[in-house]
């Protein structure tokens, strides 16, 4: 997966050389962090590039010599690639896909384990969205059936979660007119009426929602139930989550399901530099610059940070959550 470094994240870049440069520090000095996002209208952008400058050394309470960039890519599997590559340093993935790439499961069946990936921090649930319009007469997951539904691109998380969903509510894609479109087209074709509904997972509010449910009437169908709960019992990385009304225009309080969004390494990436790194996240300058930034900043908490552990945990971050009392 090739890999462009956003005009955003260059310019971050640039920018943090200066300083450094400032000060007198050596270029061999840096070290250069790629974190590896999401698409621009989702949530793992722009909470990337919140992490990327708190933690860069241009940032209050930054790593020394460490120049941080938010990598715009196609999301988890991408991401998870791009650190097996050597292409980025770090990445944002859904705790189900980290938990299959490192098992060799799910999305990863029948391919080599990835067993190099580590969990630097657990960052926030990523809801799973089902957004219908609300004239397409989709109450429940079980109406989707004969209805015009996306369910992400091939290799993409979503998609994985979208059939665990079907199945558990006694669908597959055979049942719907299935289409495998990413949520920008998804959502241009939910307001054009050529697509009843969507499955998108990412942390509310997501902005690409926002922007459609500001000039179409939508819904968000509800994900739960005894179907959801045998969901929740088989498949331990979903937990139960709520929407809470008004989050997108005329929507109302949907209970759904999510996974969490957790930022990933490799353990060849040195023990120092990630404990370095978690300390920076954490700090309370850090904190709060990701409270003020995004609705999802506030929940990059210390306590957030070891849940949802489907894999080890990169040894420097664990150092500093030993250290600060949370992970025994």
């Amino acid at each position: 997966m090739a890999f462009s470094i956003t005009r955003r994240a260059f310019s971050a870049g640039v920018g943090a050389a200066a300083v450094l440069a400032g000060t007198g520090m050596s270029f061999a000095q840096q070290a250069f962090f790629r974190i590896g996002t999401g698409g621009t209208s989702g949530t793992y952008y722009p909470i990337g590039g919140l992490i990327a400058n708190a933690i860069s050394a241009t940032g209050e309470a930054g790593v020394e010599g460490l120049v941080a960039t938010a990598v715009a890519s196609n999301g988890s599997v991408a991401n998870i690639s791009a650190i097996q590559s050597g292409a980025g340093e770090a990445g944002f993935t859904q705790s189900d896909v980290a938990y299959w790439a490192y098992s060799g499961t799910g999305l990863y069946e029948g391919k080599p384990k990835v067993e190099d990936l580590r969990l630097v921090a657990t960052l926030y649930p990523e809801t799973i969205h089902l957004v219908a319009r609300a004239d397409a007469g989709i109450k429940s997951v079980a109406d989707l059936k004969g209805k015009r539904v996306s369910l992400d691109e091939p290799g993409s998380g979503t998609i994985v979660d979208a059939r665990l969903v079907l199945a558990a509510y006694g669908l597959s894609e055979k049942d719907l007119h299935a289409e495998y479109l990413k949520p920008g087209p998804s959502g241009e074709k939910v307001q054009d009426n050529s697509l009843d509904a969507y499955f998108f997972v990412g942390g509310y509010p997501t902005g690409a929602i926002v922007e459609l449910a500001a000039t179409n009437n939508i819904t968000l169908v509800p994900i739960h139930g005894p179907e959801a709960d045998k969901l929740l019992a088989e498949q331990g990385f979903f937990q139960t989550d709520t929407v809470p009304a008004d989050t997108y225009k005329n929507v109302g309080e949907t209970q759904t399901i999510s996974v969490a969004a957790q930022m990933v390494s490799s353990a060849k990436q040195p023990d120092d530099l990630i404990y370095n790194i978690v300390k920076s996240l954490y700090s309370e300058a850090s904190q709060k610059a990701l409270q003020a930034g995004h609705a999802k900043g506030k929940m990059i908490t210390l306590d957030n940070a070891v849940k949802s552990a489907g894999i080890p945990f990169h040894p420097g971050a664990e150092r500093f959550y030993k250290e600060a009392g949370v992970l025994k």
